[in-house]
């Protein structure tokens, strides 16, 4: 009967279901284009002043006849069918403009793209254009942070989120390397994330928890640190996330997401929505202090995915800020209360969402015990402190130039 508790709970549950699909499938159709692309830059970052918009800082080469300006193309091998058709297009297009021949350089999965820019740095091009997914452009970016170089973003993942964010035409190809060749320039922030590695005592009682439902995520990749932990860092433009979403990106399945793509990341998002939460104590960088018991702690530096769907609405890329989104459902209806809000940016009666955000050039983030992150969708294995600081202006990006109204 319609009126049965049993078929109100069932049609209860399948909103549930719903809602929370519709979130992981948001995160989970982002991140996954990251993932296909190892490897992460690492590089020790010191702040900066930021940098004015619109300038070309790096020093151009002198010349007694004519600078014929050059590009150099990191390309992932891995994403193209018709390499040379590629190749014979972006050439065409640099010829008519009067651009030199560009720098071709393919990345590896030794070096996804870092060692590559490096070579273009040191050849004196005036653009450095990764072609690949967001590991890629992630990569490439890292070494050209504070160098003044540009980087012309090329579409060459499903994600390219940075792209996205920055409103450049990522369905195509051609109009991308348009905006290369005419383009103006445009400093943007970039964030370093300093990640504290669990001491191996930390892994152990970790993995002996019983109780501890996260203990299906793979640690068997994590630093054997011993007493002192490892500290490391790395550079990444988009988001980087400790908890919830970390875990999702580390236990998809190598052979599900090859038959199924995407959906494989919403499946190990139903694994893990139950999965336990953890004391975080998170300081700002003015000294607010939040502690909280939270499923997934989430940084952006940009905070639009795919769709349009904005997961930190105030996340811009040239504030020198950094959004942070923390999460704390209970149950499964907290995380449905949750779905509703992000999608619809709209508040409900009823129960509070549970999420805050909160924007700071600082975030440092303690774990109460070892956490999976992920950085711009790859998973990075665990850690027990995420400090995340923004560099204002430290990257240069092409731009296309303003229309008539926005002049």
């Amino acid at each position: 009967m319609p009126s049965d508790p049993s078929w109100v709970s069932v049609g209860l549950a399948a909103l549930v279901v719903a809602l929370l699909i519709a979130l992981v499938g948001f995160l989970a159709r982002t991140e996954a284009a990251a993932v296909e692309a190892s490897g992460l830059g690492r590089k020790q970052v010191k702040a900066r002043p930021a940098r004015e918009p619109g300038r070309h800082p790096h020093p151009q080469p002198h010349h007694d006849e004519p600078h014929q300006p050059r590009a150099a193309i990191i390309i992932n091998p891995t994403k193209f069918d018709d390499m040379d058709g590629v190749r014979a297009m972006l050439r065409r297009m640099c010829a008519t403009q009067e651009w030199a021949d560009p720098l071709w350089l393919e990345t590896t999965v030794e070096d996804p793209g870092e060692g590559q820019a490096r070579q273009a740095l040191e050849a004196a091009v005036d653009v450095v254009c990764p072609l690949g997914g967001d590991g890629t452009v992630r990569s490439v970016a890292s070494a050209l942070v504070d160098t003044g170089m540009p980087i012309g973003l090329l579409p060459g993942g499903t994600g390219n989120l940075l792209a996205r964010n920055l409103e450049l035409p990522v369905e195509s190809l051609r109009r991308s390397m348009a905006v290369v060749l005419s383009g103006r320039d445009a400093a943007i922030d970039t964030c370093t994330l300093r990640l504290t590695r669990p001491r191996e005592d930390e892994l152990e009682s970790r993995q002996e928890d019983p109780q501890d439902r996260a203990r299906n995520v793979d640690f068997a990749d994590a630093a054997d640190t011993g007493d002192t932990p490892e500290v490391e860092e790395h550079v990444f433009l988009v988001m980087a996330g400790l908890g919830f979403d970390a875990e999702v990106m580390a236990t998809a399945p190598e052979d599900l997401k090859a038959q199924i793509g995407w959906g494989a990341y919403v499946l190990a998002g139903a694994q893990h929505l139950q999965g336990p939460q953890f004391d975080a104590d998170v300081t700002l960088a003015d000294g607010h202090h939040e502690h909280r018991r939270v499923r997934s702690v989430i940084c952006g530096n940009v905070g639009k995915l795919q769709g349009g769907f904005e997961l930190l609405p105030e996340a811009r890329s040239d504030d020198g800020l950094v959004t942070a989104l923390l999460l704390y459902p209970r149950g499964l209806f907290g995380w449905a209360s949750i779905a509703r809000r992000l999608v619809t940016k709209r508040d409900f009666p009823g129960p509070e969402p549970r999420l805050k955000h909160l924007s700071s050039s600082r975030f440092v983030v303690r774990a109460s015990k070892p956490v999976e992150v992920q950085i711009d969708g790859d998973p990075v294995g665990t850690a027990t402190i995420m400090d995340v600081r923004v560099n204002p202006g430290s990257l240069v990006v092409r731009l296309p130039e303003p229309s008539g109204a926005e002049r």
